[in-house]
């Protein structure tokens, strides 16, 4: 039987640090809207950097969402971490700057991905959206906690 430890919040903030992408979950028009994202953690601050579509449009509609993160090495050896909050976007040039800053000093080559079935035939130019996420409540689930060794 498979032993499912609960984490604590230095060995959740330390995945969180350490894996960096994960899934985000949002509600529009009633559905859950799940999407795989990058994510950067400054301090205990959530930041999601991505350009404008459903997300956004869900997200600026309902700012309640769930961001889940996963380490999975095999079946038995795996550890998740889920954050519930409310997303934010950020409005503030001056916020808006800061947080592209730092974006660009973890990962300077990553820009968001842009779904071309989005792109008209003028080719439309990229928005970039950065929302911020206030945690609620957070938890995190081992496979390779005290009491599964």
């Amino acid at each position: 039987m498979l032993d499912i430890d609960e984490m604590g919040q230095k060995e959740i903030h330390k995945l969180l640090h350490k894996v960096g992408y994960g899934h985000l979950g949002c509600i529009g028009e009633g559905y859950p809207y799940i999407v795989p994202m990058h994510y950067y953690l400054k301090d205990s601050e959530i930041y999601i950097f991505t350009t404008v579509g459903m997300k956004t449009e869900y997200m600026d509609a309902n700012p309640k969402v769930c961001l889940q993160i996963e380490e999975v090495h095999d079946l038995v050896h795996w550890r998740s971490v889920v954050v519930n909050g409310r997303a934010e976007r950020l409005t503030e040039q001056q916020d808006i700057d800061r947080v592209r800053q730092f974006v660009k000093t973890q990962n300077p080559t990553l820009s968001p991905a842009i779904n071309r079935t989005w792109i008209d035939a003028w080719g439309r130019a990229e928005v970039i959206a950065i929302y911020r996420i206030h945690e609620n409540e957070m938890s995190g689930r081992t496979t390779d906690g005290v009491s599964s060794q």
